[in-house]
């Protein structure tokens, strides 16, 4: 009896180095696109509880990862569009995780992110970024709600900003992305 594994499809564009610096627009989706980060209210997103979680994660990424700079985002029912910048320089690189970036906590069970401890030799890569917001994000998710099992979809999209007009161009499309819900081929309302 033959068996065959799943070739499981490359999730990152072949070829990209995820740690070099530049500008990625990224899209992470609730697992099955469930609407559960709030709602659109006429041009607005209104986040519930969930959704707030969300945008407290997003926000101190910088904080964990050196080499993270946040541009425009928004946190849609279903899920979240940003501007990640990843940055070279000083103080970056050999040295761009703060402590353990955002690892599990072993003695604090409470905490959602680990208090910095050692840097890592490498600069983190686009996908430690977003694995580290997504498992802390559902963690503290379901550390509220444990009844709820909030996941994220499995891998995210991803997109390499290639020059100042894309750069632009994809701030104002995310910006405006709550006043286009009605259309949004991921709204399932």
């Amino acid at each position: 009896m033959s068996h065959t594994l799943r070739t499981r499809k490359p999730t990152r564009q072949p070829g990209i180095d995820y740690t070099r610096p530049g500008f990625y627009f990224v899209t992470i989706c609730t697992k099955e696109k469930e609407d559960v980060l709030g709602k659109i209210d006429g041009e607005t997103i209104n986040l519930n509880e969930l959704g707030r979680i969300v945008h407290k994660c997003w926000l101190v990424l910088p904080d964990h990862y050196r080499c993270c700079r946040l541009h425009e985002f928004v946190i849609m029912p279903n899920h979240v569009h940003g501007i990640i910048e990843i940055v070279g320089g000083p103080g970056v690189g050999q040295d761009s995780h703060v402590g353990a970036g955002l690892r599990p906590a072993r003695l604090d069970k409470s905490a959602i992110y680990t208090r910095p401890s050692h840097s890592s030799p490498h600069p983190a890569s686009l996908s430690e970024i977003i694995r580290a917001f997504k498992t802390f994000s559902a963690r503290a998710i379901n550390q509220k709600f444990p009844d709820g099992l909030f996941q994220w979809q499995r891998s995210f999209h991803d997109r390499v900003i290639r020059d100042k007009g894309e750069l632009i161009a994809i701030g104002r499309y995310i910006v405006q992305n709550p006043l286009h819900w009605a259309e949004d081929e991921e709204n399932f309302t």
